[in-house]
């Protein structure tokens, strides 16, 4: 048993960077290329492994130093004669490759082929002019296959995994993680086995040097590209605290905030890989969203507040109870973004006090909200996905054919949502009858349950009694929700001058699981084009 020293690498240019972890004890067995220690730089963390197994005798460094090229890390206990005492030596020596032997002649009939060196490139980027590299998938001296990974590159939109084209050992990168590459460009060097050479060329054959050495340079480590995928466990999976990974899967679980001690490695010596951690992460979803699936209570206060000064309690109408409970499944639930705008509702205005007045039915009075659920009927048919609900297990979605507007009237028990059937087949006059009628049957605690159920896009609507804007939220299963607040007169710019021009408020929430930004501000622009000249709405 003999004593040998690690070293930190080459850092690829970078002259002093922080020790960020450390993966093993003293006393600990490790065996070769297990990792040792992470090193983190400005740009980039590295995994350094052990290059021999042995046991760890000594730490020599500890989390936050500062380390460069050379730097002592650990001293390890090996076994051989290929290593020696640390205090045998004054100065560390580098290993030496025995030299290469000749082949006899006789012997060329037993060789099919010899080594050659060959450069590797970066392939066509598809018209990308510079991209950088985000991760290294091999480590020097690494046997590669056809087609295994060698880097991920990564645009502005993208990123690719670099395969290499020949089966090989890696001998040297030219490149580091940071750096930014082209096509044609030289990533890499290997040595391959070319087909049909003389056997009397070369032959490499490495036999242990007698020289011992002192200090060993690790290399770094990185993932290797594994389609298996990993079984999470609440419990560790590896109680010792060792967690043999490389240090692009290391920074995402830092970001993600997962101990990887509880992430099941599926990759050689149950090393963790990308795909083990997203595995994890997606389990770790999957019984979140099924926790928050359950009945959810509402929580209060248990504070005795008379201590402060006179209090009284009155019960929540039953309404109000069933109304908190959907709403906290709602947003705990849902992720939702609100998307605002403003709709000049000037001509409308005019055209409903003024000409419609004369042909309206006797008794029928239509308000600005009969306009908002006409042009909400032609906003959800040319963008179907906000009429519509997520698939039982999130990976569909489901389009409704049936436009069922629900508008939210307030009530002196709470707020209930009445449902305006088929509103798709009924005109303005119609849905304003409808919408008055259905408000009277709430308020008056008439409502039928089923005028209350088979909503496919909700209104809230809050212009009667003011305010600039509003978050609503969206409510389950659809996918998102219109809120109305009080128009006001604004002065606009007409490209002469400014007039006074009547600006209705609008607030689009959604489900951003279903729909992204820009559909949102282009379905809430539509809406607000279509209120903006009441003639949209005859088309």
């Amino acid at each position: 048993m003999s004593q040998t020293q690690i070293a930190v690498p080459d850092l690829g240019g970078m002259e002093e960077v922080e020790v960020i972890e450390i993966c093993v004890q003293p006393g600990d067995s490790v065996g070769e290329e297990e990792s040792l220690v992470v090193l983190e730089g400005d740009k980039a963390s590295m995994e350094v492994p052990s290059p021999v197994a042995g046991v760890v005798h000594t730490l020599l460094v500890k989390v936050g130093d500062k380390v460069s090229t050379d730097s002592p890390l650990a001293l390890m206990d090996v076994q051989g004669p290929a290593e020696a005492s640390v205090s045998e030596l004054s100065e560390p020596v580098k290993a030496v490759p025995a030299p290469l032997q000749a082949v006899p002649a006789e012997q060329s009939s037993t060789i099919a082929g010899a080594s050659s060196t060959i450069d590797v490139r970066v392939p066509d980027l598809g018209g990308l002019d510079s991209v950088e590299i985000i991760e290294l998938s091999a480590a020097i001296g690494d046997e590669l296959k056809a087609e295994t990974s060698l880097m991920v590159l990564e645009s502005d939109k993208a990123s690719m995994d670099i395969p290499v084209e020949q089966a090989g050992t890696l001998l040297s990168f030219t490149v580091k993680l940071g750096d930014k590459v082209s096509e044609g460009d030289v990533i890499a060097t290997m040595q391959v086995t070319t087909a049909n050479v003389p056997a009397s060329v070369i032959s490499a054959q490495k036999t242990p040097s007698q020289d011992a050495v002192s200090s060993v340079s690790a290399a770094p480590v990185a993932d290797k590209p594994v389609t298996a995928k990993a079984a999470p466990s609440s419990a560790p999976t590896n109680p010792s605290g060792v967690v043999h990974t490389g240090p692009a899967v290391r920074k995402l679980a830092r970001e993600m905030g997962i101990d990887l001690t509880q992430v099941s490695g599926t990759g050689p010596k149950k090393r963790i890989l990308k795909e083990d951690l997203l595995g994890f992460v997606k389990q770790k979803v999957n019984s979140i969203n099924q926790a928050v699936a359950a009945p959810v209570g509402i929580k209060g206060s248990n504070e005795d507040f008379s201590r402060f000064g006179d209090i009284s309690e009155q019960p929540l109408s039953k309404i109000k109870q069933i109304t908190a409970k959907n709403m906290v499944a709602s947003w705990t639930t849902i992720p939702q973004v609100t998307q605002f705008d403003e709709a000049d509702i000037t001509d409308l205005e005019i055209y409903r006090k003024g000409e419609m007045q004369s042909q309206l039915p006797k008794g029928v009075k239509v308000s600005p909200l009969a306009f908002i659920l006409k042009a909400c009927v032609k906003a959800l048919q040319k963008y179907p996905q906000f009429n519509a609900s997520l698939g039982p297990n999130g990976d569909t979605l489901i389009l409704k054919e049936f436009y069922n507007l629900s508008v939210a009237v307030d009530t002196p028990d709470g707020l209930m949502v009445p449902v305006i059937k088929q509103a798709q087949a009924k005109g303005v006059v119609d849905l304003a009858r409808e919408s008055s009628d259905l408000a009277k049957l709430a308020r008056d605690k008439k409502l039928p349950m089923d005028a209350m159920m088979g909503a496919s896009f909700t209104i809230s609507s809050l212009g009667g009694i003011g305010g600039t804007a509003f978050t609503p939220i969206v409510n389950a299963p659809q996918v998102a929700i219109l809120g109305v607040s009080k128009a006001a007169y604004k002065p606009v710019w007409n490209g002469s001058s400014f007039e006074p021009r009547l600006m209705l408020p609008l607030c689009v929430s959604y489900d951003h699981r279903v729909i992204d930004g820009a559909q949102a501000a282009l379905f809430t622009r539509y809406l607000c084009q279509l209120l903006s000249d009441v003639r949209h709405l005859l088309l």
